[in-house]
């Protein structure tokens, strides 16, 4: 298995199924659009190429330390707001869930993370979960609830950086 960067030409989006209507519309209809744009890059796992075994989204974004925990935003720069890395999307093939492609794909974006924020200063991974089964998969690796923003959630760097 490979993950690399989205290549419409490449990579047969078509027939990819994860289950979630929202999240395979997005690696069908927009993923292009928003590589294309800047918006987001888009990072695919291939067993077999051109199929689409799952992916994930990466982009930039900022975070208001208010929404953080206290313990939490202590240990973060002292700005109101930080840069962060977003996992805005994370998705596997149906007929492969269950098999830890969720977790290598999580264990991708966020090795890159760290690596960017070498060169791009991002003090964690902000991800978006997008119900509570996908919530409880990120807090297994350390994910913290953002305060006020449902399904949100923050990891900092510092962490990811032990983890590797």
């Amino acid at each position: 298995m490979t993950i690399e960067p989205l290549d419409r030409k490449r990579h047969d989006r078509t027939g990819f199924d994860c289950g979630d209507a929202a999240l395979n519309s997005y690696l069908q209809r927009q993923a292009s659009q928003d590589v294309k744009k800047y918006a987001a890059v888009v990072y695919v796992a291939v067993i077999e190429p051109p199929s689409i075994a799952g992916y994930y989204t990466l982009s930039q974004f900022s975070i208001d330390l208010v929404k953080l925990p206290e313990d939490l935003a202590k240990r973060l720069p002292g700005y109101p707001i930080v840069s962060a890395t977003l996992l805005g999307r994370l998705a596997v093939a149906n007929t492969l869930q269950g098999q830890g492609l969720g977790e290598k794909l999580l264990f991708d974006a966020l090795q890159r993370s760290l690596v960017q924020s070498a060169y791009i200063a991002s003090a964690g991974v902000v991800v978006d979960a997008k119900n509570k089964q996908a919530e409880a998969f990120y807090q297994r690796y350390g994910f913290t609830p953002l305060l006020d923003a449902n399904w949100r959630l923050f990891l900092p760097m510092k962490t990811i950086q032990q983890m590797f």
